[in-house]
């Protein structure tokens, strides 16, 4: 409730007028802010029909406070001139003065003064009139004393312009009284007691009205993470899409399944401790399929199945060494090696969505852990307008429309293209992910027929939701960086199944 004083003087001038008052008006005879004026109407207002109060702006010049200045000191060009001498001053010495360099502008523009760049100790300022007149003073205290129309248009666009002048809007109210008005305030109450009831009491109580359209509090609940409600929206198109989700729950993989398998030779830079997270305990895998691994071997070193391979030794203690998986393509193997023991072959589309590990610089858009998201598609005669044809379908159900595909190198697919979406945050082009076509060094040996083929990318998680929710760093989406509230206050989805 506002200052009752105020709220009863508001009422009394209000009860002798016939037409209405202004707030502002209110305020200024009470020598008081005008919002406690407004605090008072509010209040009013709540109490019901006592007044009527309408919203009215207008709009009025102002000095700023350089402008204040000038009304009272004289412009920046009248106190250069004044600053001068009959035998002048030097150059450097003017523009020592805190108004020397924009009153010597508008000094010389006025022709109030010259410089002499000949003279023996350097250039010099003498006056080139004898008398002045303030006329930006004189323009400013007008405005000053309310008299705005006395000053032209186009004289007040040039002092606004010097960021003298601004042009305020001020918001009042026209309070005028109300069916109910009266000038003495009963309280309303808020509750009905039982004593109300007993008594018979309520009868003669004035009650508040209910808002039915105040918002009640937002219960204390959890929140979803952003990254992982489009991670939720990402299985779920994958999902209405036929795909197959695919066991992901092996951090640690051997380089057999994360490199060799995928026909990327061993002396590849992406194995280098450089890129990769090495385990020491346990630092060897023992256990893989033999005969499988012996024409993964072959393929390397010697080629095979139309390929000339590698030519490098081979060695099984690299294959063994255990890692961090740098992606979930090592799962995918995996899989196709598991669909190509079957008996008869039958289509299939795989996806993932899980965590991977890479030794990378972090920046914007790089962290050493991020999640990947994985698709595969197995079928006979399948080409890379396929692939383009899955990628844009599903981008779209998510929403981004704007894609590129750039011709990429992967060693275990070809051709490759690399996905790039636009983000509007960075204002750029940012890479969102990776695809191609296996290769047939990395299918054949697994035993998959020779008319079969798979396509398959890999996306990131984090850089399109990074887009959904314009966040431009990705320490901000995952990490001790994350701002909580921003948790708290995303909504339920953003997406657009």
């Amino acid at each position: 409730m506002a200052d009752t004083g105020v709220v009863e003087t508001l009422l009394q001038r209000l009860e002798k007028v016939d037409g209405g008052v202004d707030s502002l008006n209110v305020a200024s005879s009470l020598g008081t802010d005008h919002q406690v004026i407004v605090g008072a109407v509010k209040s009013l207002q709540a109490l019901g029909e006592i007044i009527s109060a309408e919203l009215r702006s207008s709009k009025h010049w102002e000095l700023t406070e350089e402008g204040s200045d000038i009304a009272q000191q004289g412009s920046q060009e009248a106190r250069v001139f004044c600053s001068i001498p009959l035998d002048g001053v030097a150059q450097s010495e003017l523009m020592k003065l805190s108004f020397g360099k924009i009153g010597f502008s508008k000094a010389m523009s006025n022709k109030w003064i010259r410089v002499d760049k000949g003279h023996e100790s350097g250039p010099r300022i003498f006056r080139a009139v004898e008398n002045i007149e303030d006329q930006v003073r004189e323009k400013l205290l007008l405005v000053q004393k309310g008299n705005t129309s006395q000053v032209d248009e186009k004289d007040r666009n040039e002092l606004k312009k010097r960021k003298l002048l601004s042009e305020v809007t001020v918001k009042s109210y026209w309070i005028t009284k109300g069916p109910s008005f009266s000038t003495t305030i009963t309280k309303q109450e808020t509750e009905l007691t039982p004593e109300m009831i007993a008594t018979g009491s309520w009868k003669e109580k004035k009650f508040k009205p209910y808002n039915f359209e105040a918002l009640g509090v937002a219960p204390e609940c959890g929140h979803l993470h952003p990254l992982m409600k489009v991670r939720t929206q990402f299985r779920q198109i994958f999902l209405e899409m036929g795909f197959t989700e695919m066991p992901t729950n092996n951090f640690i993989e051997s380089s057999f399944w994360n490199f060799d398998s995928l026909f990327q030779p061993q002396q590849h830079p992406a194995r280098d401790q450089h890129d990769t997270f090495f385990m020491s305990d346990p630092a060897l895998a023992r256990e893989f399929p033999q005969q499988y691994l012996e024409r993964v071997k072959k393929v390397h070193s010697e080629g095979g199945f139309g390929s000339q391979g590698y030519k490098y030794d081979w060695k099984i203690e690299e294959a063994q060494k255990n890692i961090l998986r740098t992606h979930t393509t090592a799962v995918s193997a995996r899989m196709l090696y598991k669909l190509a023991q079957q008996e008869k072959f039958t289509p299939v589309k795989y996806f993932s969505i899980d965590r991977v590990f890479r030794n990378e610089t972090l920046d914007a858009t790089h962290l050493a852990e991020f999640h990947q998201i994985e698709g595969v598609v197995a079928d006979y005669g399948l080409t890379l307008g396929d692939l383009m044809g899955i990628l844009h379908q599903f981008f779209t159900k998510l929403g981004i429309t704007k894609l590129r595909f750039k011709p990429a190198y992967n060693p275990y697919t070809e051709p490759s293209m690399e996905v790039f979406s636009y983000h509007e945050g960075l204002k750029k082009w940012v890479e969102v992910g990776n695809s191609g076509v296996f290769r047939p060094e990395m299918l054949l040996p697994m035993g998959l027929p020779e008319d079969v083929s798979v396509i398959a990318w890999g996306l990131s998680l984090e850089r399109p939701t990074m887009i959904k929710y314009g966040i431009n760093n990705i320490r901000e989406l995952v990490g001790h960086k994350v701002n909580l509230q921003m948790v708290y206050d995303s909504p339920i989805c953003r997406l657009e199944s």
